[in-house]
């Protein structure tokens, strides 16, 4: 039906007749002639049409915003002094000479020239995705996909699909469930990753693979996270985790090359507890200067129990965050806030210091707890924290949990309220992550149940699992896990080991994860891998602020689908075929 695209359009074509297939953009009649924007996924371009044309000019005269139409016209040059250096295709026009009007737009239930609210967006999808940033954003992503599979596949990846219905297992979210028809009273779940078939597809001699797969986990939103969301699933046998390192490395800076011209360079390794103690997060954002400095051990003997107690826990910390130049700005109405805003982490306060005369000592020093700090201490404090004139610095001391997620959400807050960060490209691998992590009495995986420790055997682990390291590792980009990974275990007594440590018996793990168990005892190869967010990645290279910017069809925070009304009630038919009863409790 068409020749041309419309931002296929450019000086080459000018004189010859095109044909064109889209939608109205906007439309101005200036009196002796209309204009239009016509528009279809690769951009926008002026037509014309000439009231001596009777009939056209007539048609032409119907159109209204979204009008899908087909028109067929010649190109020519805009003059120099109308040219719309906005526009990608400004420098010509189309002056029409048919037109069809292949289906009308009624009255919009959304007006894009006005504040739309998300929910409007999620309701209208249709028209919303139209919308040329939302048009490039899902055009970046197809191209995206296209440029991974085309790298993962030259250099020897086989793309493999696993199953959607499997078996529920533990990785740290809730299932998404299906009820078995012929299964009496029996599930599917569906996956929150492939993580245990490409581990089997690693024993069967598949050494390396991929899939663009979704996963599937019931949790409370965000702006980065959907029930359903798309990973780049890699798995790779008889690899380093520095040879997946490297491979993975090599193909998100070719991206980023291909797809924007940005140079990443190599990418620096940083361990777990330097980016918790320097930064308060194991994803931290390098574009941010700020860091956090640890003072326990100059206030151990203070009065002042707040920094005494955590200071002289061995679970406890102390850590200041200095503001450089920042005294003057930030007000007690400031601090009340920043105050506020930690104690969203579970920080029961923000101490704080002003320092207005370094040279004055103590006395250039304003603060409400300075009392309670001798003079070595505060000397200490100032030099380990590099203060000069003019700078502020707060002060976490909890529990190390506490301060590190208080205080390194307050290190991006303020690095945001006062235009720190930089617009630069700071990608980083963060490795050496504790195996375990303690909350409620018991150990959890910092990543999931397969993660292999680093050069320890099953009975050393079991003796000292707090103090083991995984051997994992994860991809951040300007404070954004990408990607995470680690290498596997392959051995079924660090298997059993580590069911063990996390409370998992032998019973339990026989009836959720025999079929791994049983696979183990067979030749079973070193494999590792990894899986890339996509969704996260693209957010990231389009420089949307949500992934909801780069999926076609998403869910609201609530997990819900305004679009299709979903989810919705099911029919009493297909609930009793499928032997499930619904009863709802009064909340």
């Amino acid at each position: 039906m068409r020749s041309h695209y419309c931002g296929q359009l450019e000086t080459s074509l000018v004189d010859q007749p095109v044909t064109l297939c889209g939608w109205v953009n906007k439309r101005r009649d200036l009196g002796g002639l209309i204009f239009i924007d016509m528009r279809d996924r690769t951009g926008l371009v002026q037509v014309v049409f000439d009231p001596d044309q009777q009939a056209l000019f007539e048609t032409a005269n119907k159109l209204r915003q979204e009008f899908c139409i087909r028109l067929t016209g010649t190109v020519r040059a805009r003059p120099d002094s109308q040219i719309n250096k906005s526009m990608a295709t400004g420098a010509v026009e189309v002056m029409a000479t048919e037109l069809e009007i292949i289906s009308r737009a009624e009255p919009l239930p959304i007006d894009f020239n006005q504040q739309v609210s998300e929910e409007q967006r999620l309701r209208y999808r249709y028209l919303d995705l139209r919308r040329p940033n939302m048009s490039h954003n899902l055009q970046f992503r197809a191209k995206v996909t296209s440029a991974v599979r085309r790298f993962l596949d030259d250099n020897g990846f086989l793309d493999i699909e696993t199953p959607m219905l499997t078996r529920a297992t533990p990785e740290g979210a809730r299932d998404y469930l299906v009820p078995s028809r012929t299964h009496k009273g029996k599930f599917f779940a569906l996956p929150q990753s492939p993580q245990l078939f490409k581990q089997l597809l690693m024993m069967s001699g598949f050494d390396r693979y991929y899939q663009i797969v979704k996963c599937f986990r019931d949790e409370d939103l965000r702006a980065d996270r959907q029930p359903e969301f798309t990973q780049i699933d890699i798995e790779t046998s008889f690899m380093s985790a520095d040879q997946v390192m490297a491979v993975t490395e090599q193909m998100v800076r070719g991206l980023f090359q291909q797809m924007l011209d940005v140079d990443l360079g190599e990418f620096p390794r940083m361990t777990w507890h330097e980016a918790m103690r320097r930064f308060g997060s194991d994803k931290p954002d390098l574009r941010n200067p700020l860091e956090l400095v640890d003072v326990a051990d100059v206030l151990q003997e203070v009065e002042f129990k707040v920094f005494s107690g955590p200071a002289n826990d061995p679970k406890g910390r102390v850590a200041a965050l200095k503001v450089p130049g920042k005294a003057d700005a930030i007000s007690r109405k400031a601090i009340d806030e920043y105050t506020n805003f930690v104690g969203i982490y579970g920080a029961k306060g923000l101490a704080w210091m002003k320092i207005n005369d370094l040279a004055a000592g103590r006395e250039g020093v304003q603060s409400p707890v300075l009392k309670f700090i001798p003079d070595a201490a505060l000397t200490a404090i100032l030099e380990r924290t590099a203060a000069a004139n003019g700078d502020i610095i707060f002060f976490g001391a909890d529990k190390a949990s506490v301060v590190a997620e208080a205080m390194g959400a307050l290190r991006l807050k303020v690095g945001q309220d006062f235009d720190l960060v930089s617009d630069e490209w700071r990608p980083l691998w963060v490795v050496d992550f504790p195996m375990f992590e303690e909350a409620d009495g018991r150990l959890y995986a910092i990543h999931h149940p397969f993660t292999a420790p680093v050069n320890v055997t099953a009975e050393e682990l079991k003796a000292n699992p707090e103090a083991a390291l995984s051997n994992a590792y994860d991809m951040v980009l300007n404070g954004v896990e990408v990607g995470g990974g680690s290498v596997r275990i392959h051995n079924n007594d660090m298997q059993q080991a580590a069911f063990e440590i996390l409370g998992i018996g032998k019973a339990e793990a026989q009836e959720k994860f025999g079929f791994l168990l049983e696979a183990l005892k067979y030749g079973t190869p070193p494999h590792a891998g990894l899986a890339f967010g996509l969704d996260r990645l693209v957010m990231l290279m389009v420089g949307a602020s949500s992934i909801r910017e780069v999926i076609a069809f998403p869910k609201t925070t609530t997990a819900a689908c305004v679009l299709t009304d979903a989810p919705g009630v099911a029919n009493p038919e297909a609930l009793a075929e499928l032997h499930v009863a619904v009863t709802v409790k009064d909340s």
